[in-house]
């Protein structure tokens, strides 16, 4: 029973580290990102837009598979769970390898190593100092550091550049895993959502993944507006928002697009302005029936306002774009193009009195009870700054696997390992010659072109040598 478990856990091990699985969780994951890009991602989309976009039955069937917020659906997570472990596993499998052949390198050659290069020259030498002196300062003309191996009569050169290269790969996953790992951080602790807010309206929830959240702190907004281009096309949406925690303002900040807010890990973005539909002011003058008191008022929503000391009179209704349809009132737009305002007027003589002003229309009138009659001067429309929040507390993982991913790329395109032997040996005739070798792990064909520039440099030192010492013999001979 324990040799077949045993058995089974290998097997799925094997699986779950083989390129092959790997690669089907990198086109999976693909696919589960063109999913999220290319259909409506719940809450950053309207509501009424997805609504309007797909019919009922496909709505349903992509909220029954998390279609409509795929970076925080479970199967999401699942894919890159999986595709990480595949990662580590292959990583353990084939990285002791890799790291025994950086740290331990094959410095000592020997006759049966050294035919097996492809790139090798044997060049003549008198001696194996003389040989190994030339290699030397051949190796360091080019920026190589040789490493002198054994000692007397059994001494070779040996160095080598960039063997990080080897780790390119691995340092790829590495960046991989922590942009899987930022990713399910965020798709189990974060999360995305909405807020609308109002001049002087404050709120700590917000609407994320269909749902209300509750924020730890309370965000403020103390002014709003558009900067039009002068067509009148919107140029630029702006807020001033306040952050209260404690009872008191702890931050402060106009955002704009790509201005955000961010407080305690959560950022606010400025993704849309527009009116409410109701009116932010709205200014009268109301006269007495009787032919005195003229006086001007100003009404906001849910306010009364006190006309004297018997009268008082609040906005009991707004339609921005009045029509009727049927018996019904209804509004076409929330645009205020035609106007429909009802007043409600309370006085203790002749009770409650509904009153209505048409803006375009100010000759309209009506018979009523209420002691004054009211003229319209001036509207002010509410509006909104609508605000995206966002709590991603993976992304310092993301932005981190992303430096880590140039990085290894930067290894991988841009360094080669190399690494030069220089070895004195003998010929089947006994000439002594000096063996010089070397492998790259790519770029062969620039690496056999600095092969040929070593091999020069050693030739034309050793040819130096000899020139030296032949004058130095003629000078003695003409001394004598």
């Amino acid at each position: 029973m324990s040799s077949n478990f045993t058995s089974i856990v290998r097997r799925i091990s094997l699986a779950l580290s083989s390129l092959r699985t790997g690669i089907v969780l990198v086109i999976l994951l693909g696919i589960a990102a063109s999913a999220g890009t290319l259909i409506m991602q719940r809450p950053l989309t309207d509501p009424e837009m997805i609504r309007q976009s797909y019919s009922p039955a496909t709505l349903r069937w992509f909220d029954a598979f998390g279609l409509t917020d795929v970076f925080h659906s479970r199967w999401f997570v699942a894919l890159l769970g999986l595709a990480g472990l595949n990662m580590v596993l292959a990583s353990l499998d084939r990285f002791p390898q890799a790291w025994r052949y950086i740290a331990r390198p094959y410095r000592q050659s020997d006759p049966a190593f050294l035919g097996t290069l492809k790139l090798q020259k044997q060049i003549p030498i008198e001696s194996e100092e003389q040989g190994i002196d030339a290699a030397e300062r051949a190796f360091r003309s080019i920026g190589l550091k040789p490493q002198q191996v054994g000692s007397g009569r059994h001494r070779s050169l040996f160095a080598e550049r960039h063997p990080c290269a080897r780790l390119a790969a691995y340092v790829v996953h590495a960046s991989l895993l922590l942009v899987f790992a930022g990713g399910i951080t965020d798709a189990v602790w974060g999360y995305r959502g909405y807020i609308a807010l109002s001049p002087n309206q404050q709120s700590n929830m917000i609407e994320a993944q269909g749902a209300p959240k509750a924020l730890p702190f309370t965000l403020r907004c103390e002014g709003a507006g558009q900067e039009n281009y002068a067509d009148g096309s919107p140029r630029r949406w702006w807020s001033k928002l306040a952050v209260i925690e404690g009872g008191r303002v702890v931050a402060r900040k106009e955002i704009a697009v790509n201005e955000p807010l961010v407080y305690r890990g959560v950022r606010f973005f400025q993704s849309g302005y527009g009116s409410t539909g109701e009116p932010g002011a709205l200014r009268l003058e109301a006269t007495l029936k009787s032919g005195f008191g003229a006086q001007e008022i100003v009404l906001h929503p849910n306010e009364t306002v006190q006309l004297d000391a018997d009268a008082t009179v609040q906005l009991e209704r707004f339609v921005p774009d009045f029509i009727i349809e049927g018996n019904q009132i209804e509004s076409r737009s929330d645009q205020p193009n035609n106007p429909g305002i009802q007043l409600l007027v309370d006085s203790k003589n002749s009770g409650k009195t509904v009153v209505w002003l048409f803006p375009r229309f100010p000759n309209f009138a009506h018979a009523d009870q209420s002691p004054y009659s009211f003229k319209f001067r001036d509207l002010q429309m509410g509006y909104f700054t609508g605000l995206q929040v966002a709590y991603e507390p993976g992304q310092w993982a993301v932005w981190t696997g992303f430096g880590f991913a140039a990085l290894g790329l930067g290894m991988a395109f841009y360094f080669v390992h190399l690494r030069v032997w220089a070895v004195p040996t003998n010929d089947d005739r006994g000439q002594m010659l000096l063996w010089v070798g070397a492998s790259a792990s790519k770029n062969r064909e620039e690496v056999e072109g600095r092969f040929s520039q070593l091999t020069e440099k050693i030739e034309r030192n050793l040819a130096g040598d000899l020139d030296t010492r032949d004058g130095e013999l003629a000078a003695s001979m003409v001394t004598t």
